[in-house]
Formats: structure tokens, C-alpha cells, sequence
């Protein structure tokens, strides 16, 4: 056999039972000696690759489909689909798996779809075909009968369908429906609704193209208003004529492409809206429909993309100036209904349209539309701008950064002619678009602020060897746009408190805030530079003050974004323009309210003491702990106290602070088994061997400048000592006065000098964080409380050298303590002397 190349796309079958495209190629059929037989190749016609090679077996059942697509199953749920180009590709196609398999080519399937049982097998050599009863009006409840019957045997389905498609049945019972109208015979119209309605289950393609037929399908739509189980018949046919209405905005030239569309739109409205929604057994039994439904898409999305004359006229009218607003916005609609259309279609279908759209002018033409005052015609237009984003960022971006770069060349010259330049970007559109969202629930705002985030999300930017696109595009984003998009947060926050503080006006700083904390996590040098040149920070600070929780916690969680990157170059600047102030008043203000507030303030003082930021620390205690102090349901800001000053103590006494780590590196883990021996000498020894005060340490492990490392260990010691004995007289004056809940007035003058004056209440508010039993209280990492058991002693333990515990060592010692505390006293006492 001579092989013919016929150009082909392969589709398979997935778990939703939608079909995938796995390529175009050209498809042959020969001798395949690794298979043992004939079989079909296909070969993508970009570089040659196999996309397909199956062996055409004797028993396989292959249908032909539409007159150009060949559908077979290799495997159970493995569907596999040829797409032909042409006609005549696909019946030579058809004719070769024929003849390998002896049946004639004029049949539609070559084989039964699946085994029969014995008992199906004997009936089929008794009845060899199935007879239909003749359609009459009086046989329709035996024919209704004979349809369900048949549709629980797949050999019984496969009988009657082909039945009806040999005698022509359907039309016949189509004529039957119109006597039946006439004659106002309900039971009769019951009956050809379940006999339809079972045609349908049969899941053949040859019965649907009869019924989609030009002439047939109004009438199948007919048969199935008439639903036995509602009291009244639907209006399907009458919404279909009157109500919908198929407006050509640019005329179709092509008959064909108009009745596919016509067509289409019909049998989406029987699968959505006319059938009855199928049961779990029969969903797979309408698997040809959506493949019909798909297919007829394809066709559709292809012939329209290879029009450049109606796609050409589309974008001409779109961004015509002297298009009236009615025509526009009937092409914006076609538009956007083409850009959802697109959306089922497979990546590599869906890739070829975008770059057609793409290069007809789709920016550009929606730049226009956003411009103009039409409300519906821009949220049109929004929708579209929204599938070119999900689909490309990188194409959206590059198209932004060249028309900027057109922007600066017109401006320079017409700068040097004296001459304004007010053509605005698409991004800033997009963004104004965004801030002047009239919708009281900002709608349109949130969507296109998902928008922005995508655009400026550099986890979908490309990088080559030539280029990043994160530093081009992030460079033209905050030159160009960002302050168009801060422009409502600065115009709000120049005085101390917001100057609109009403809900859609904090809904929409709320939004801006929230693409701000993106860019802080997400950008680096840029965010940077724009937040302390512009003093960001100060002006978001602002909101703290504003009368909506949700805006105050937006501005808090932006400047906890900052702080969680634990950059002293925010740092800096925060201390600088003592941008705590803000915070410590709101936490004041909220009182002993326990609430989000409350928690999310004590959470970023709990993050600058765990992390041990010491710059943020001096800072914080310096500048507001007289404010803070009496602050007593959680340990945070004790615990921050404690940190000051123990870097207070280093900075005073370097020596201690080195001498520290020359001990840390003397420690050594010696042999479990060696310490375990060791510990049980120890306490076998008898208190009267050893003199008062006197540590047990072996001779081998003594060195010559002890007594220079532990003099100076000693005088640390009693200033340590002295301190706990004074915080110890505090907490238990504390204690013994009960918990309290106070309310602050901090004022703060000039930027730089701090008064701060504390006014205590005594009495306990229910549910108070300052209250007994409230949530949230228990005492933190840190809290005086702990410190008291840190105080660092000389100890030696199994023959270690005497080793100093100080406050920071806490993990590292935590099993050191609990072995010391188990010691008798005796023994404990001289180690401690």
C-alpha cells in the first residue's frame, strides 16, 4: 500500500471526559514490525516527533465521526480522536482501517463497542437486526418501551441505533410530533419526549448530526418540552425564535461558519438547559455530545481566526472615533463573549488565538475602550484586559513598557515645542479605573487590583541571557505608575488623622495597602527606595488613626511586613522618623480591649524580641517604656527591657561579652556513658570528703588561669544578683496588689523628646487581657518571672570545668539545670557557694 500524508491534530480523552490536543501532524499507515501489524502513524509536523503510533487491531471498534474525525478506544478509558483537515484524508484513513479489519467503508463504526454476555450472544445469532415498530401515532408507548429497554445492553443500544439510522426513523418521529401538536395529544407528546430523550442516551454520532440537522432541531427541541413530569410544557422553542437573537456587529461572510455558529449555540442550549440533568449511569452516555460541542468550537475559533478581514474590521470599528456608542458596545460584547469562548479550547489552541488577537491590536484597541465614558463598555473591556493577563503577563507587560518608551520620545519632543503631552498609559488606566470605582461594594477595583498583583508578580517575570524582565518592568513600574496608585493614600494622610475616613473611601486604601505589603514582600531595592524617599511609612501610619478596624490593621500589617524583613535600612528609617509613635498610641488607645488589635501589636514587639533586633529594641525602650511598663498581662515588653539590657552590659563591659564566647568555646559533649559514671561518683561521695565551698574537679582538667577567668565571672555575679533582688521586690509588690489594667496617655512633642505619663486603674475589667483567667496572658520567653531562675552561677558537673550560665544560654543549659536541681542540697549548696 502506498502511505498518504493527510494533515491530522490527535486529541485524547481525559478524566473529564474532555478531549486534549496532543498535537498536529500528518498521519500514515503501514507495516509496523515491532507491533505485528498495520497501524497508524502520525508525525508532528513541527520537527518530525511521533505523536501517535497504534496498531490497527482486528477487533478495536473505530467510529468516523462528523466526515472528518476517526475516534477509537485502545484501553479502557483511553480514548484516542483524529481531527482531519480534509475530507478526503479522512475517508482514504477510513478505508485502509476497513480493509485491515474486512468491513465495508460506508458503515460509521466497524465493530460492536463492547463484549455482549453469552446470553446477548445467543440472542443476536437467533435475531440477527432489531425491528422498529412502524411509526404510528397508536404504536408511540410501544416504541417509548422498546428505546428504554434497549438502553441498559450496550448490544441492544448498538441495535437499535443503528435502526434508526437506517430507516430514517427520526424524521418520521418528527412528523409524528407535528400531528401531535395539531391534535393536542399530551400523551402521545409524553411519549416522543422519552423516546427523544432515550435517542439522546444512545450516544451516536450519526443520530446527533441528523437531529442537529438545519431542519431537525427545532422539532427535537420541541419533543423535549414536553417533560411527563411537569404540569405545564417549556417555552424552549420560543426563546430560541423571539427572545435570542444572533446579531452580526461585522457581518460573517461564510455560510458555513454562521450555521456552525447557529448550531453550536443551539445544542449548548439542549446540553445546559433542555436535557434533564443525566444520573451518575447516564453522564458517560452523553460523552459524544460534549465531544460534538467541542469540536464544533474548535471549528468555529479557527475559522473566525483565519478571517482577517472580519477580525480586521472588528478592531477598525472598535477604536473608531465616529463608532457610535450602541455599535461599540456591541462589539466590545462580541469581543469579550470571543475571549470566553476561547477559554475551553486547549493550551495549544488557546495560544494560537491570543497571538492572532495579539497581533491585530488588542492592547491598543482596549487602551482606547478604557478611555472613553461608557460605564458597561469599560467593565466589558476589563474582562477582556483580564483573560490577557491570566493568559500572558509577559505579553501585557512588554506592550506597557514599549508604549511608555513611545511616550518619552513624543514627550521630549514635545517638550522642546512647548507642548503637554496627555496621553496616559494603559497600567495607569487600569489603576485610575481601579481608585474611581463608583461600585459601593468595589467590585471592579478588587478585580483589577488582581490584575495589578499579577503584572507586578515577579514569580511569573521571564529572564533571559539578555534581559530580565523584573528589573525592566519593575524600573518602568515605579518611574511610571507608582505614584499614580499612591496617589489616594498620600492625598488622604497629610494631616494626623485620615482627612475622608468613610467606608468606601478605607475600602479602597485598604486595597492599595494591600498591593503595597505585596510589593514589600515581593520587590526589593525598588519598594525601598520609594518607601524612604516618599516617607511611605509615615503617611500608612496615618490610617492607624482611621475609625475602621480593618484599615488600621492594613497599615499595621504593612509596616509588620517591614519589619519582618529585619533590614537596618528600614530600620533606620523607622527610628529615624520615630515611626513607633503611631503604633503605641493606637495599642493605648485600644485600652484593655482584648481584640485583633491588641494581639497584632504585642505579635510585632514579640517578633522584635524574639529575633532580638537590638537596634528596634534600644529604640522601643528608650523612646517608649514608660508607656509600656506597667503593661503586665503578657511578658513581651519586660522581655524587651531585659534585652536592652543585656546588650546594654555587653556594650559596657566588652570583656565579660568576649570572655563569654571564650567559655562557650571551652564547652565540650563528652561520652554519655563517661558523664553517667562520673555523676554516679559524685553522688557516692561523702559531704564530709569535701571542704566547704570546694567544687570537685578532676586534677587533669584544671588549668593555670582559672582564677583570672573567675574573677571577673564573681563581680558580674553580684551586680546579677543585686539586680534579680530588686525585680523580685517588684514583682511581688505586683502580685500582691493584683493584676491591673492601665490606660495610657502618650504625647509626644517635636519628633524627637518623649513624655510619656501612665494613669493606673485598679480594677479589673471582665475578659481584660489585665484580667485573672483571660486568654493570651500566659507569661512569655523572657518574662521577669524566668529571669530570676537564670542567675549565673559557677557549677561544675562530672568533671567539667566550672562553666557560667548566662541569661542567652537558656537552650543550651536547659538540661544542665533540670540535673542541678535534682541534686541533694548539700551538694547543691556548695557548688553554689
Amino acid at each position: 500500500m502506498t502511505d498518504t500524508r493527510r494533515r491530522v491534530k490527535v486529541y485524547t480523552l481525559n478524566e473529564d471526559r474532555q478531549w486534549d490536543d496532543r498535537g498536529t501532524g500528518h498521519v500514515t499507515s503501514g507495516y509496523v514490525e515491532r507491533l505485528k501489524g498495520m497501524s497508524l502513524l502520525v508525525r508532528a509536523e513541527s520537527d518530525g516527533s511521533l505523536l501517535l503510533e497504534s496498531k490497527i487491531n482486528p477487533n478495536t471498534a473505530y467510529q468516523k465521526q462528523q466526515d472528518t474525525l476517526i475516534v477509537w478506544s485502545e484501553a479502557e478509558n483511553y480514548d484516542l480522536a483524529l481531527s482531519f483537515q480534509e475530507k478526503a484524508g479522512c475517508d482514504e484513513i477510513w478505508e485502509k482501517i476497513c480493509q485491515v479489519q474486512g468491513k465495508d467503508p460506508s458503515v460509521d463504526i466497524t465493530q460492536d463497542l463492547v463484549d455482549e454476555s453469552e446470553e446477548e450472544r445467543f440472542d443476536d445469532m437467533s435475531s440477527p437486526g432489531l425491528e422498529l415498530p412502524s411509526c404510528e401515532l397508536s404504536r408511540l408507548e410501544e416504541i417509548a418501551e422498546l428505546v428504554a429497554s434497549s438502553l441498559p445492553s450496550p448490544l441492544r443500544r448498538e441495535k437499535l441505533a443503528l435502526a434508526l439510522e437506517n430507516e430514517g426513523y427520526i424524521k418520521k418521529l418528527l412528523e409524528l410530533f407535528h400531528v401531535c401538536e395539531d391534535l393536542e395529544n399530551i400523551e402521545g407528546l409524553h411519549h416522543l419526549y422519552e423516546i427523544i430523550k432515550g435517542i439522546f442516551l444512545l450516544n451516536r454520532t450519526a443520530l446527533f448530526e441528523v437531529m442537529f440537522s438545519e431542519e431537525c432541531i427545532m422539532d427535537v427541541i420541541g419533543c423535549l418540552e414536553y417533560d411527563p413530569s411537569l404540569s405545564q410544557p417549556r417555552k424552549h422553542r420560543e426563546f430560541l425564535t423571539k427572545t435570542a437573537k444572533f446579531k452580526e456587529v461585522i457581518p460573517i461572510s461564510d455560510p458555513e461558519l454562521k450555521q456552525k455558529i447557529h448550531q453550536t449555540y443551539r445544542v449548548q442550549y439542549i446540553q445546559d438547559m433542555v436535557l434533564p440533568t443525566p444520573s451518575v449511569f447516564e453522564e458517560n452516555m452523553l460523552s459524544t455530545l460534549h465531544s460534538f460541542i467541542f469540536f464544533n468550537k474548535v471549528e468555529i475559533v479557527g475559522m473566525l481566526q483565519e478571517d482577517e478581514k472580519f477580525l480586521t474590521d472588528l478592531f477598525a470599528q472598535l477604536t473608531d472615533e465616529a463608532t457610535d456608542e450602541e455599535k461599540r458596545q456591541e462589539l466590545v460584547n462580541f469581543l469579550k463573549e470571543f475571549c470566553a469562548f476561547s477559554q475551553t479550547l486547549q493550551p495549544q489552541n488557546r495560544d494560537a488565538f491570543f497571538k492572532t488577537l495579539s497581533s491585530m491590536g488588542i492592547l491598543p484597541a482596549l487602551e482606547v475602550i478604557l478611555g472613553m465614558d461608557d460605564a458597561q463598555v469599560r467593565s466589558a473591556a476589563t474582562d477582556i484586559f483580564s483573560y490577557l493577563v491570566e493568559y500572558n503577563p509577559s505579553m501585557v507587560r512588554e506592550f506597557v513598557m514599549q508604549e511608555a518608551q513611545q511616550n518619552d520620545d513624543v514627550s521630549k519632543k514635545l517638550t522642546e515645542q512647548k507642548i503637554t503631552n496627555k496621553d496616559i498609559l494603559l497600567i495607569n488606566l487600569i489603576i485610575e479605573h481601579m481608585i474611581c470605582d463608583t461600585d459601593p461594594e468595589l467590585g471592579g477595583a478588587v478585580q483589577l487590583m488582581g490584575l495589578l498583583r499579577t503584572l507586578v508578580d515577579p514569580e511569573n517575570m521571564l529572564a533571559t541571557a539578555n534581559k530580565t524582565e523584573k528589573t525592566e518592568f519593575l524600573g518602568f513600574f515605579y518611574k511610571h505608575c507608582m505614584h499614580v496608585l499612591t496617589a489616594p493614600l498620600l492625598a488622604n494622610t497629610t494631616e494626623e488623622k485620615p482627612s475622608k475616613d468613610d467606608f468606601q473611601t478605607a475600602q479602597l486604601l485598604a486595597l492599595v495597602l494591600e498591593l503595597l505589603t505585596f510589593c514589600v514582600e515581593h520587590h526589593t531595592y525598588h519598594i525601598k527606595n520609594y518607601i524612604i524617599n516618599k516617607d511611605i511609612l509615615r503617611r500608612v501610619l496615618v490610617l492607624m488613626a482611621s475609625k475602621h478596624a480593618f484599615l488600621a490593621l492594613c497599615a499595621l500589617r504593612f509596616k509588620r511586613k517591614i519589619i519582618g524583613l529585619k533590614d537596618e535600612f528600614y530600620n533606620r528609617y523607622i527610628m529615624k522618623s520615630f515611626l513607633f509613635e503611631p503604633v503605641v498610641k493606637a495599642f493605648l488607645n485600644n485600652g484593655s480591649r482584648y481584640n485583633l488589635m491588641n494581639s497584632a501589636i504585642i505579635e510585632m514587639f514579640e517578633f522584635i524580641r524574639v529575633e532580638d533586633i537590638k537596634s528596634l529594641t534600644a529604640h522601643v525602650i528608650e523612646n517608649y517604656w514608660k508607656a509600656l511598663e506597667d503593661v503586665d498581662y503578657v511578658q513581651t515588653f519586660k522581655g524587651l527591657k531585659l534585652r536592652f539590657e543585656q546588650q546594654r552590659e555587653r556594650q559596657d563591659n566588652p570583656k565579660l561579652d568576649s570572655m563569654r564566647s571564650i567559655l562557650r568555646n571551652h564547652r565540650y559533649r563528652r561520652d554519655a556513658r563517661t558523664l553517667e559514671d562520673e555523676e554516679e561518683m559524685w553522688f557516692n561521695t561523702d559531704d564530709e570528703d569535701m571542704e566547704d565551698g570546694e567544687a570537685v574537679v578532676p586534677p587533669s582538667d584544671k588549668t593555670k588561669n582559672d582564677e583570672d577567668i573567675m574573677e571577673p565571672i564573681s563581680k558580674f555575679m553580684e551586680r546579677k544578683k543585686l539586680k534579680e533582688t530588686e525585680e523580685k521586690e517588684v514583682l511581688l509588690k505586683t502580685n500582691l496588689s493584683g493584676r491591673q489594667s492601665p490606660s495610657f496617655k502618650l504625647s509626644l512633642s517635636s519628633g524627637t523628646k518623649t513624655n510619656l505619663t501612665s494613669q493606673s486603674s485598679a480594677t479589673n475589667l471582665p475578659g481584660s487581657p489585665g484580667s485573672p483567667g483571660s486568654p493570651g496572658s500566659p507569661g512569655s520567653p523572657g518574662s521577669v518571672s524566668k529571669s530570676t531562675s537564670q542567675t549565673a552561677a559557677i557549677t561544675t558537673k562530672g568533671g567539667l570545668v566550672g562553666l557560667v550560665d548566662y541569661p542567652d544560654d537558656d537552650e543550651e543549659d536547659d538540661e544542665d539545670e533540670d540535673k542541678e536541681e535534682t541534686l541533694p542540697l548539700s551538694k547543691k549548696a556548695k557548688l553554689e557557694s
